[in-house]
């Protein structure tokens, strides 16, 4: 809360109430006290869980459900998320090209210099991408809706992407899409929740991994060991990129009594489940799997239907949580 506002999330705010049907969206929408207290009356109304029994059931087929989800969309139900880049530049072609934007660089060459020299160790060996100067992880790929654009728009020959997703009908999709290129991504079927499963990247290998709205699909007991797990592949320095759902967003409100399966945590009617999360549930999240914090945001944003004259009030958290660089070691004079 304590981080200043940043022009990224828009810079249309909305000072007349009586020009919200003027504009699609407003940015920034500050919460009254009576709204906050309305939405906290809603969620604790529709807050009793299911039955044990119920919730094991979507647990267990969690797969299944996500496969259905994406049988049935396909890539019709997805845009490109071309926001990206303005989000999160550690995304964009300088990034990966320029020294001084990398994440790991802290403005002293000797200690960049360090970094890179300890990740070409880890990184010696045969697995895809061993070559690459800049790895992106995305976790929860979808259709490739974050992937696509980040090989559109970076053409650095350093760069590879891997991209993983729980559904094998999602990574499919990726494969087959006529965008997909082989040599510059690596897609594959992976768990996230499954702290055992391997990675095609040995520890300690990518500068980048991104988490766009799937650590709030997770049972809320298996997050902690989930991001812990995925903090162990990043090279010192490397940053996790995280957007997420927040605390009475919309979504969360909509859903009526019987889909709770524990506090702020949902099941949808198609089987697909979702948590809403509060900045210090994630800042713990990152802290504890030995991360340093680099931002942590509410975008609070008002969206409009003009047509049916609907205000729609949406909460999302962004983070970004960084892999301590490695220490210089000392001089003697």
């Amino acid at each position: 809360s304590e981080d200043p506002k940043r022009p990224q999330f828009g810079t249309r705010f909305l000072t007349d109430p009586r020009q919200v049907f003027q504009h699609n969206a407003w940015d920034n929408v500050e919460w009254t006290e009576d709204q906050e207290a309305a939405a906290k009356k809603k969620v604790q109304e529709n807050s009793q869980p299911l039955p044990p029994e119920k919730q094991d059931e979507y647990d267990s087929r969690a797969n299944e459900y996500w496969n259905d989800f994406y049988t049935i969309h396909e890539n019709r139900f997805f845009k490109d998320r071309h926001w990206l880049f303005t989000e999160f530049p550690e995304l964009a072609p300088q990034c990966s090209q320029n020294h001084e934007s990398h994440p790991a660089d802290t403005g002293d060459g000797q200690q960049d210099n360090l970094n890179r020299e300890q990740s070409r160790e880890v990184a010696d060996g045969d697995f895809p991408g061993s070559s690459a100067t800049y790895r992106i992880l995305e976790v929860g790929c979808g259709v490739g809706n974050t992937v696509f654009p980040i090989l559109k728009t970076n053409n650095d020959h350093g760069l590879f992407v891997y991209c993983c997703d729980f559904s094998s009908t999602a990574v499919e999709l990726v494969k087959t899409n006529p965008e997909f290129d082989p040599e510059r991504c690596f897609a594959f079927v992976h768990d996230l929740s499954d702290v055992e499963a391997n990675y095609p990247v040995p520890e300690g290998t990518l500068d980048v991994i991104v988490l766009i709205f799937v650590l709030s699909a997770l049972h809320p007991n298996k997050m902690q060991s989930s991001i812990s797990r995925l903090a162990r592949l990043l090279k010192p320095g490397g940053v996790m990129l995280l957007r997420d759902y927040g605390r009475y967003d919309m979504a969360q409100l909509r859903f009526k009594k019987g889909r709770c399966l524990s506090e702020n945590f949902y099941v949808r009617g198609d089987g697909t489940r979702v948590y809403f999360f509060t900045q210090d549930e994630l800042h713990e999240l990152f802290t504890e799997a030995g991360l340093e914090k680099v931002q942590n945001l509410v975008d609070r944003r008002l969206q409009v239907n003009r047509g049916k004259q609907l205000t729609m009030y949406r909460v999302w958290i962004q983070c970004k949580y960084r892999k301590a660089p490695l220490e210089l070691p000392e001089t003697q004079d």
